[in-house]
């Protein structure tokens, strides 16, 4: 049963008719772009009949919302299929006043068998126009906010577009926290495992029938990034991918086999690194190499993961639980109390002196009162 106060509330009311549109592009199917809208505001009731939209509700979040399916809309009419990630990241621009989602998202990278790549949120947008700005990008960010796969898109076009001459994809030989032991085969065959993502997403980016072509004849090179070394790279796109899991070496050979009118791009997670010992190439060279003019480095954060919105949860878990475990080391180190401790304490005495029933609060044992 509403208050007072929101009985009282003023309340807007905004209309909406849908001409020349499915509503199924619109609002997905069973619902779910609706779903996904509700949840961006959840004090607006959205009322759907046929092709018209009832929007009601706190005056500021429907006049948001009424912007943004507006925004959606004109996304529809172009041409671009929505998701829920769109939905969101739109409703993210709309609420942080960056600009029109529907030109902030709607730039085509590439557009393979009916279907158009094209950057989802706006780091990804800063992301892809970094390497259009920058002869030397780095990509670092969680799993999922689609780093390689915008870097390959890009190779793509510029190899279409005749910028430069042959791609070049290369990543280290490294096993993610498992030892696969003796492989059999030709070193070919040793290697593909590693280099398997690489060549699913150019088999998805350019013709199926084409690829090996390219390969043949040098024009996409896909490679361990040992072959790198000794190289000189001229009117290439290259791009680095786990770089992660290189050393500090390893990182400084690659960077310097750039030639004349090749761009490089350098992905990678510095959360997931699966390297033995020693130190990460990709960590030392954000303190290395930044504030040099022509290199750029783009950070894409759990806002940008494009997968099951599970993996932007899963991805804030695990960054929260590794900033509680460096502070506890610190703590450690410097003879204080342990941080994560007592935040939880001071969150228990909180809930109790926010009124909190008692019989609700977590019981502490009595002393003495351990099992016999």
């Amino acid at each position: 049963m509403p208050t007072d106060d929101s009985a009282r509330a003023p309340r807007a009311h905004e209309q909406l008719d849908v001409d020349g549109v499915a509503m199924v592009r619109l609002l997905g199917p069973q619902d779910r772009l609706l779903t996904t809208l509700e949840k961006q505001y959840p004090l607006v009731d959205v009322h759907v009949r046929g092709n018209q939209i009832t929007l009601e509700g706190d005056p500021a979040q429907v006049a948001a919302a009424k912007r943004l399916i507006d925004e959606l809309l004109v996304m529809v009419r172009g041409g671009q299929e929505l998701g829920e990630v769109e939905v969101a990241s739109s409703a993210r621009i709309i609420d942080q006043g960056q600009g029109s989602p529907a030109e902030v998202l709607s730039q085509a990278i590439l557009t393979s068998r009916g279907k158009s790549i094209r950057p989802k949120t706006l780091g990804q947008k800063a992301y892809v126009d970094a390497i259009d700005h920058h002869t030397i990008v780095f990509g670092i960010g969680p799993a999922g906010t689609g780093k390689t796969y915008l870097a390959m898109a890009k190779a793509v076009q510029a190899l279409q577009r005749k910028e430069v001459d042959r791609i070049i994809l290369t990543r280290p030989a490294v096993e993610a926290g498992e030892r696969l032991g003796f492989l059999p085969g030709t070193l070919t065959d040793k290697i593909d495992p590693y280099l398997r993502p690489l060549y699913d997403a150019l088999n998805e980016m350019m013709d199926p029938e084409l690829v090996p072509k390219l390969l043949a004849t040098g024009v996409v090179e896909v490679a361990p990034l040992a072959y790198m070394r000794g190289r000189t790279l001229n009117n290439s796109f290259i791009v680095l991918d786990e770089a992660q899991n290189t050393t500090p070496e390893q990182m400084k050979m690659f960077l310097t086999r750039l030639g004349f009118g090749s761009t490089m791009v350098v992905t990678g997670d510095i959360t997931q690194i699966d390297l033995p010992t020693g130190a990460s190439g990709l960590q030392l060279v954000t303190r290395v190499l930044d504030g040099i003019d022509d290199i750029h480095f783009a950070r894409l954060t759990s806002d940008d993961v494009v997968r099951h919105s599970l993996v932007g949860r899963i991805v804030d878990a695990y960054t929260k639980y590794d900033a509680e475990q460096q502070a506890r080391r610190h703590a450690r180190e410097n003879g204080l109390p342990d941080p994560v401790d007592g935040a939880n304490r001071a969150e228990r005495r909180g809930g109790l002196s926010r009124g909190i029933p008692r019989d609700r609060q977590p019981r502490r044992p009595r002393p003495g009162a351990g099992g016999r």
